[in-house]
């Protein structure tokens, strides 16, 4: 790289500030010396110089290794092989990998307005092909910020998506219903199979509420024909979403990837369309009787003067997409854990039945004063990331990391599984321990271990819903959504392995989930 280059990268540096003003977390960045001088600025190096490895060794751990349904370990392994930051080449991806916080950080604070996590190219083809609006996944730049300004304010604010509890509360009562009958017709009463798929219809049925503002029916015996098309279509556009992205363009016709992929889409947009239109109708026949139309976020959306019907239609289907895996997933791993943990279990059911006894439901100013509760579901977030790696990007400027400058476009893969699985950042870091995210020192869960209390962690090494603009947009729906439905679960059930039950371990399936069923037993508590 020529000293002249290196020097304007280095010149990027103050876009922190820009972050900064706009509300993001700006930490010190290690390594970046904006004084620094023309000379220094020459001693960069440059993607070409990074270490990373090569096809053969790729296909290898993918394949012969395993690692095609373990790439969140694989994260690991690279980097004890080739330091914090390398390169990685598979297919069309040339890919910069980044696994410390610190360096995580420095990628963050120069992100730029209008970052993107990944180009998806075969998204836009899809939405070109059927003429739709390109929605947040697709477009960039300032629409794309006009949209999500448009979305945030009753997703991201609390007393906004306070509104949103009494749907939640509706819909996790049907979830105990569900669970009380799935244990009545077990073989022991008592044992409800594949926690994660009943828990994956919760979080559709809770999300889709929400933004669609209708009950879907997910959690009912018998699924309505529309909603069983709904999910099979969300299932197989995310499968073929990876496949797709794999082949050119020349393949289209002859494999049956891409024609399979388009009726995924087709299906999902079909049925989120007639879904969104059926509210237009309500809100028309309320406005014509000469009342004000009740509603929540899709009437908020309806009502925008900033957003059209297409951008609408694509927005709410994009958020259901991204709002269903992290509140199913980390359900089932938390309840796993805690059938495994019975004290921890004791503990927390403690802290919820001396704030809601007699099984009240917990109110939002509850949850603000149960911080075990709280804990449990951050520590299952840190150890079973629902997104085992997040991108970014780039397309404004040059990013300086460590001790390199990169070109704009630069694709980057933030390693958030092996940040927060750091042994320098998380003592035992492969341990479930709710305590460590405590302020005050708790009695101890754990009878083998000393509890070990609050300490401080690098920010950026623990961030399950991403950070900065392009941060998760439901994240505190997703939130509200885990702590109502596992302080109810823990109310009403004492949760137990199965008899004989194996170990459980992640695999990785684009997400993190679990790589076999988890059975539980759920005993009534008096």
């Amino acid at each position: 790289m020529s000293s002249r280059a290196a020097a304007a990268c280095l010149r990027l540096s103050p876009a922190a500030l820009q972050l900064r003003r706009r509300g993001a977390p700006v930490l010190p960045v290690r390594g970046l010396n904006v004084q620094a001088t023309t000379e220094q600025a020459g001693k960069l190096k440059s993607i070409e110089d990074l270490p990373g490895p090569s096809w053969p060794r790729t296909l290898y751990w993918l394949f012969a290794r395993g690692y095609a349904e373990k790439a969140h370990l694989l994260q690991s392994l690279q980097k004890s092989l080739y330091g914090p930051v390398w390169r990685s080449k598979f297919g069309p991806f040339d890919i910069v990998n980044v696994a410390s916080p610190d360096l995580i950080a420095q990628v963050i604070q120069q992100e730029g307005r209008y970052p993107l996590r990944v180009e998806l190219a075969h998204w836009k083809e899809y939405r070109d092909l059927r003429g739709q609006a390109y929605g947040l996944h697709v477009d960039t730049g300032p629409e794309w910020y006009r949209m999500r300004s448009v979305l945030n304010p009753k997703m991201l604010k609390l007393q906004e998506v306070s509104a949103y509890a009494p749907i939640i509360h509706r819909v996790v009562g049907d979830l105990l219903r569900r669970v009380e009958f799935l244990r009545s017709r077990s073989h022991d009463g008592s044992t409800v199979s594949d926690v994660a798929a009943e828990l994956y219809k919760f979080g559709f049925e809770g999300i889709s509420s929400i933004l669609f503002e209708t009950r879907l029916g997910c959690l009912e015996e018998q699924i309505p024909c529309d909603t069983q098309r709904f999910i099979a279509a969300v299932n197989d556009m995310l499968m073929l979403s990876e496949v797709v992205i794999l082949f050119p363009r020349w393949t289209r016709s002859i494999l049956p990837f891409w024609r399979r992929f388009v009726q995924a889409w087709d299906d999902l947009y079909e049925v989120a369309k007639k879904l969104v239109d059926r509210r237009v109708a309500e809100i028309e026949a309320q406005d014509g009787s000469g009342g004000a139309a009740d509603g929540l976020y899709l009437t908020y959306l309806l009502a925008s003067d900033k957003m059209s019907r297409a951008e609408v239609y694509i927005s709410v289907t994009e958020l259901m997409l991204g709002g269903v895996d992290t509140t199913s997933n980390t359900l089932s791993w938390a309840l796993y854990q805690l059938a495994r943990n019975r004290r921890t279990q004791d503990f927390l059911y403690s802290e919820i039945n001396s704030l809601c006894p007699n099984k009240q439901e917990p109110t939002r100013d509850d949850l603000n004063r149960m911080p075990y509760l709280k804990a449990v579901i951050k520590e299952t977030l840190r150890l079973y990331p629902v997104v085992h790696g997040n991108g970014r990007f780039v397309a404004e400027n040059e990013v300086i990391v460590d001790k390199y400058c990169f070109p704009k476009k630069t694709q980057f893969h933030l390693c958030h599984y092996a940040a927060c699985h750091d042994e320098a950042q998380f003592n035992n870091p492969e341990e479930f321990i709710p305590e460590r995210w405590l302020q005050v020192e708790a009695p101890s869960c754990h009878s083998n271990r000393a509890t070990p209390g609050f300490y401080q962690h690098h920010p950026y090494s623990f961030i399950p819903f991403g950070v900065g603009v392009r941060a998760c947009v439901g994240r505190r729906v997703a939130e509200m959504e885990m702590f109502f439905a596992l302080s109810r679960l823990v109310q009403n059930y004492t949760v137990e392995p199965e008899a004989g039950a194996p170990v459980v371990e992640p695999k990785t399936r684009t997400l993190l989930v679990p790589s076999q069923p988890i059975n539980l037993r759920f005993l009534p508590r008096n």
